[in-house]
């Protein structure tokens, strides 16, 4: 898989432009306040449409008083509280974890199944995963507490690019990769892939894959739709991170550089 992945190269962003738009959105906030939903996300409660919902119920007070109303503007000083919890923004964390078999995408499993939350350990700080992988997809994996991102990362407008390393039971043909290049239909809609290939030094039932879609199941759906059965999936690229000397059920923190990566896609 090593060979198959290519390196991508970042524009560079207007440094100076940045720091204006950010100068300007901090001052707005400081004199008009925050969106209660936004507040209620960057604690690292939910997302800002869970926050609506919870909004919406009757479930967030602000200072003693129930919110109904979306788009309210809070205070960095309100006390904000949802049921008899009250929530106050945390710091942002932001991890990469290598995904091992036979764990659970989830933070709790009412069937008492190993999940993804376990290999974390004693974390002080409650993160969530940003989307899901099943049980027995390997690979890169996030987790934060920052509702905004993690929302953004799983929209489907988001776009990323994945690249996965698959095996089948059998080998791939290449009139078949011709008609995966060409695009699949799968539940009515045309997938399209960005890229595929044999990977080198290894039989052809072992293929790369690199993929936008973000579609659930979407690597395994085009496969079987040609007859093909996925034997083992790996995430090995998800945006511009790569789980490069992060050995399988190990994690390490995003650096500084690598979120901003992630929050300019």
């Amino acid at each position: 898989m090593k060979d198959f992945i290519r390196n991508k190269t970042h524009k560079e962003k207007n440094t100076k432009s940045s720091n204006n738009n950010s100068f300007k959105k901090d001052l707005k906030q400081k004199n008009e306040g925050i969106r209660l939903n936004r507040y209620i996300a960057n604690c690292g409660y939910c997302s800002r449409r869970e926050a609506d919902n919870l909004i919406l119920t009757g479930s967030v007070s602000v200072n003693g008083k129930i919110i109904t109303q979306l788009g309210t503007r809070i205070k960095e000083s309100d006390k904000v509280m949802i049921g008899d919890v009250t929530i106050k923004p945390e710091k942002k964390i932001y991890i990469l974890m290598n995904k091992p078999k036979d764990y659970i995408t989830t933070s709790k499993d009412p069937q008492n199944r190993k999940t993804v939350m376990n290999l974390l350990g004693d974390l002080k700080f409650r993160v969530y995963p940003v989307g899901r992988l099943d049980r027995n997809t390997t690979g890169i994996l996030l987790f934060t507490n920052d509702g905004d991102l993690a929302r953004k990362l799983t929209h489907p407008s988001s776009n990323i690019l994945k690249i996965y390393e698959v095996r089948l039971d059998k080998n791939l043909k290449i009139n078949d990769m011709q008609k995966i290049i060409d695009g699949v239909y799968i539940d009515g809609h045309k997938i399209n892939v960005d890229e595929i290939s044999y990977i080198e030094d290894k039989p052809h039932n072992y293929v790369g894959i690199a993929i936008h879609s973000g579609q659930y199941h979407i690597v395994k759906k085009i496969f079987e739709s040609l007859g093909y059965k996925v034997l083992m999936l790996d995430r090995t690229m998800f945006g511009p991170l790569t789980k490069k000397n992060v050995p399988r059920g190990t994690w390490r923190y995003l650096t500084d550089s690598e979120v901003r990566l992630l929050k300019n896609l």
